[in-house]
């Protein structure tokens, strides 16, 4: 009976130390896993590989691939460039690409920019704009706006060559405002001002008589002038005579 004991006992002291052998230590299988882990990471990696950039972020960062040449490495950025946008969550924080139509996003249902070639319209590239609106000049689809006036005004005064008396048939005018103007494809705006005849009860312009009073002013002026010249010519004359007689009648 001891003798089975010691056998027993034997046995079992041999299984442990073969299970001992082959077991591995736990730092030596995680090298395993990563044999190309590189222990000074910079640019803000957790851990990092030689060959594949970094493999985890420090806290508050962004991991996302980016290309160089044929392959793609990890980098850690503060924020997402171009064409991804940020997810953050307990164990990372990634950058998921966005659509392949939208250059920048806000998340994978909302674009903010498109690529040329789309206009955007609620957080969505497309590539033309629906029924409703148009595209401007930032390649967004905006609402078609319409033209709007206020109302008419009263009618202005019966004029004619822009005088208010001296006629009896002349025109009036009357105008409105625009309120909104329209967009490219908006409806555009009818005239803004009209003008229709009009009959008014003749009466003599003031002016007009001051003035034919003074044009007869001038008439008579020039005519005194004129006859005036007249009789001092003559007596200019007379004069040159009278002295060259003198000069005459005292020569030696």
């Amino acid at each position: 009976m001891q003798l089975r004991l010691v056998s027993l006992c034997f046995i079992i002291l041999n299984f442990l130390e073969y299970i001992d052998s082959h077991q591995v230590p736990r730092g030596r299988r995680h090298r395993r896993m990563h044999p190309n882990l590189s222990q000074g990471c910079q640019g803000g990696c957790a851990t990092c590989s030689d060959y594949n950039g970094c493999l985890s972020c420090k806290p508050q960062l962004f991991f996302a691939l980016v290309r160089i040449g044929m392959k793609q490495v990890g980098v850690c950025r503060p924020s997402c460039p171009n064409g991804y946008f940020g997810i953050r969550s307990p164990e990372i924080n990634k950058c998921t690409k966005c659509k392949a139509d939208c250059e920048t996003c806000f998340n994978k249902n909302f674009c903010t920019k498109c690529k040329s070639g789309f206009y955007k319209h609620n957080g969505k590239c497309l590539d033309t704009c629906p029924e409703g609106f148009e595209n401007n000049h930032n390649m967004e689809c905006s609402s078609v706006v319409h033209c709007v006036v206020g109302e008419w005004s009263s009618w202005g005064p019966c004029t004619k060559r822009g005088r208010t008396c001296d006629f009896k048939r002349g025109n009036e005018t009357r105008v409105r405002e625009i309120l909104q103007y329209p967009s490219p494809r908006g409806i555009p705006c009818p005239p803004s001002s009209e003008t229709r005849k009009c009959i008014v009860q003749r009466k003599k312009c003031q002016d007009r008589r001051r003035q034919k009073g003074n044009r007869d002013e001038s008439k008579k002026n020039k005519q005194r002038r004129k006859n005036g010249d007249a009789p001092r010519k003559q007596r200019k004359r007379k004069l040159e005579r009278e002295g060259e007689g003198k000069r005459i009648d005292f020569k030696p």
